[in-house]
C-alpha cells in the first residue's frame, strides 16, 4: 500500500478528506492544504482552501484558480528547507510537466500567509501562486516523507 494517496474533489459540494495533509494559512487565516490540478498538459502542485471550494496553481506568471483537484492525504510528512531547486531524498512528488520532469511540493512564507507552491529544479525555483501572479522562492521547504 502506497504510503500516502490523492483524493480527487470535483465538486462544491464534495466532503474534504480528514486526513488531507495542511501546509499552512491564507492572509486571511483560512488553512491551506497540499493539492494538485491537471492544467494544459502538467500536473501541477496546488494550494487548495476549501473555505473557497478552489486550489490555486501558479503558471506562466499567472496565478490560476482550479475547482477540479486532488488533495494530498495522509500524515506522515515532515517539510524541510532547501534552496535553487535542491530536493531532500524522499521528496514528495505533487506533480510531472508535459515534458517529463517532476515537479515538488514546496511552501514559503509571504505576506503573512504559508502557501503551497511548486518546486521546479530546473528553473532551481519554488514558485507559489498569490494575488493573481505566479512568485519565485529559491529559498523555501519541501514536503518530505517522513521514514517508517
Amino acid at each position: 500500500m502506497a504510503p500516502y494517496h490523492w483524493v480527487t474533489i470535483t465538486t462544491r459540494g464534495a466532503s474534504f478528506p480528514s486526513s488531507a495533509v495542511p501546509a499552512g494559512t491564507d492572509i486571511d487565516g483560512a488553512p491551506i492544504y497540499v493539492g494538485r490540478s491537471f492544467f494544459n498538459g502538467d500536473w501541477l502542485p496546488a494550494k487548495v482552501i476549501p473555505s473557497k471550494h478552489v486550489a490555486y496553481i501558479s503558471y506562466g506568471g499567472k496565478e490560476i484558480s482550479v475547482d477540479k483537484f486532488k488533495v494530498l492525504c495522509e500524515q506522515r510528512f515532515e517539510w524541510i528547507p532547501a534552496e535553487n531547486g535542491h530536493v531532500p531524498v524522499h521528496s514528495v512528488v505533487g506533480g510531472k510537466t508535459a515534458s517529463g520532469e517532476e515537479l515538488f511540493i514546496g511552501r514559503v512564507r509571504h505576506q503573512g500567509s504559508q502557501t503551497v507552491g511548486k518546486v521546479h529544479p530546473s528553473h532551481k525555483t519554488c514558485y507559489i501562486a498569490f494575488g493573481g501572479k505566479e512568485i519565485a522562492y529559491k529559498q523555501y521547504e519541501v514536503l518530505v516523507l517522513q521514514k517508517p
